[in-house]
């Protein structure tokens, strides 16, 4: 008789894990709280209007590939992925503009007209990238956790290129000397929700996968990826259970035994999965005296990465002048993050992230109009800023500093959604909305991810963007992956 398992979230690293979990035959049941597949890819439609709500930039295609051909099953009859350009086109305060692309020639044209020196630096360190790639993701990324024994694997001589002790601002100095390039290539590090200036040199690897490898777009929108994975996961055999929330994890004798849902239906399992942020997972989910209170105090008070302000405005006309993906930076970067992890407030004069995804699907706004989602990192919910009474006010320190760049939308909006920090960590199930979980800002936070065997409990196993090997689609993906890994080599190894 096939062994069961209990996965808890629908999002991308739970449809990851389930499937390949049905592939191998064992009898999988997936429940999520929501109505709707996908965990943080979300979309949201009104008035004619589609935003992607969630994440927006598609990175390691290959990575995608895996779990469709792991289903049996071909990408391209799914999903149609099209590569975007230019990747990211990006506003600065002082009025330069500049486009990068996958073809380096071509943003290196761009930046020689504003720092002729940086035009070879910058090429130089997109191939420092692609070594820091080559060297620690076959440790970091695709494999189990490791731990610091693990270094030796990388070998000496690359283990000293890795910078390891380096921040990612300080790496970037190194090769670039316009703030303006510097600034390009340290907000990389806000894709895990850290800071440039407090992050590892080591995370110049996330550049490598846009830069060097190229950014790509479902023709449906990102949401379409959550869409066929829940599709998938259902012809493979996944019972997945949609509107179906789980109120606690049973354990019996440090051993996870299922869940019990609100409805106060229990399921029993051999195995549970929880594509949950682990602090929710320690500190809700499992019942008191169950797993050890040190672990619960220490994934509760870390330090968190950051979390998000959201605005999905729906807009009267089209700007011509504006890409896909568009980056409106600050004037002064390092105290964006010093308030946002220092202070803990949201930044006074932020940096504006803008996908308008009907530059690429039309048929996202109405003819005429476009939809953008803004976003601007804040800090995981506190007490130093009540969004519950602030969100107005935040709203428009946002749309002032759109209209600083020349673009004024108040009286041009006709739908708009704003999505809080307080919203995210309810919707979500983040702890204290923060998106990544703890801030990646030494180099050890890559040893101290939860791993995919939860280890004090038998029989639980965690994915997701807080667990190894961290967040992102891919990354979340790949998390699922080796917590079904887990599962397998443990329950084949116990018959």
């Amino acid at each position: 008789m096939s062994k069961t398992v209990v996965v808890i979230g629908a999002g991308i690293g739970g449809l990851s894990a389930s499937i390949r979990l049905a592939r191998a035959g064992y009898r999988v049941i997936c429940f999520e709280q929501h109505p709707t597949p996908g965990g943080k890819m979300r979309e949201f439609r009104a008035g004619g209007f589609r935003w992607d709500a969630g994440p927006s930039v598609i990175t390691m295609l290959p990575v995608i590939e895996d779990l469709f051909a792991t289903a049996g099953e071909r990408l391209e009859d799914w999903l149609t992925l099209a590569p975007v350009d230019p990747l990211t086109r990006y506003f600065f305060e002082d009025g330069k503009r500049l486009d990068v692309h996958l073809d380096r020639a071509k943003t290196a044209a761009q930046i020689a007209a504003i720092e002729p020196r940086d035009a070879a630096g910058y090429s130089a360190y997109l191939d420092h990238a692609a070594f820091l790639h080559q060297v620690t993701s076959p440790l970091f990324v695709y494999g189990d956790r490791p731990s610091p024994f693990d270094l030796p694997k990388v070998g000496v001589g690359n283990a000293l290129r890795l910078e390891p002790f380096s921040k990612l601002h300080g790496s970037i100095k190194g090769y670039v000397r316009s703030p303006h390039i510097r600034q390009l290539l340290g907000r990389f590090a806000t894709y895990i929700g850290s800071s440039p200036y407090h992050a590892p040199a080591t995370l110049g690897v996330v550049s490598h996968v846009e830069l060097n490898e190229g950014v790509w777009y479902p023709r449906d929108g990102v949401y379409s990826i959550a869409r066929a994975l829940h599709d998938v996961a259902c012809k493979v055999g996944v019972d997945v259970r949609l509107g179906t929330p789980v109120q606690r994890i049973e354990v019996k004798n440090g051993r996870a035994t299922g869940v019990t849902l609100a409805s106060g239906e229990v399921i029993p399992a051999d195995a549970v999965l929880a594509n949950v942020d682990a602090a929710l997972v320690y500190n809700r989910l499992l019942p008191q005296g169950e797993a050890p209170p040190r672990r619960a105090r220490k994934l509760g008070l870390q330090r968190l990465s950051c979390s998000g302000f959201i605005l999905l405005l729906g807009v009267r006309g089209v700007h011509e002048d504006l890409a896909h993906h568009n980056i409106f930076f600050c004037r002064d970067y390092r105290q964006e993050f010093v308030d946002i992890f220092d202070r803990k407030m949201p930044p006074a004069e932020p940096t504006l992230y803008a996908s308008i995804t009907c530059k690429s699907t039309p048929q996202d706004a109405p003819a005429g109009h476009e939809n953008w989602y803004i976003l601007v990192n804040a800090p995981a919910v506190g007490p130093e800023y009540d969004w519950n009474k602030r969100a107005d006010e935040y709203r428009d320190v946002t749309l002032d500093q759109l209209a600083r760049f020349g673009y004024e939308l108040r009286d041009k909006i006709v739908m708009e959604q704003r999505i809080t920090p307080n919203d995210i960590e309810a919707k979500t199930a983040s702890w204290r909305g923060a998106l990544y979980g703890e801030l990646f800002d030494s180099p050890w936070v890559a040893f101290r991810r939860p791993r995919s065997r939860a280890g004090d409990v038998k029989g639980l196993y965690l994915c997701g963007g807080t667990a190894h090997p961290g967040g992102g689609v891919p990354m979340v993906m790949l998390s699922g992956k080796l917590a079904a890994k887990a599962i397998i080599e443990d329950y084949s190894a116990a018959g």
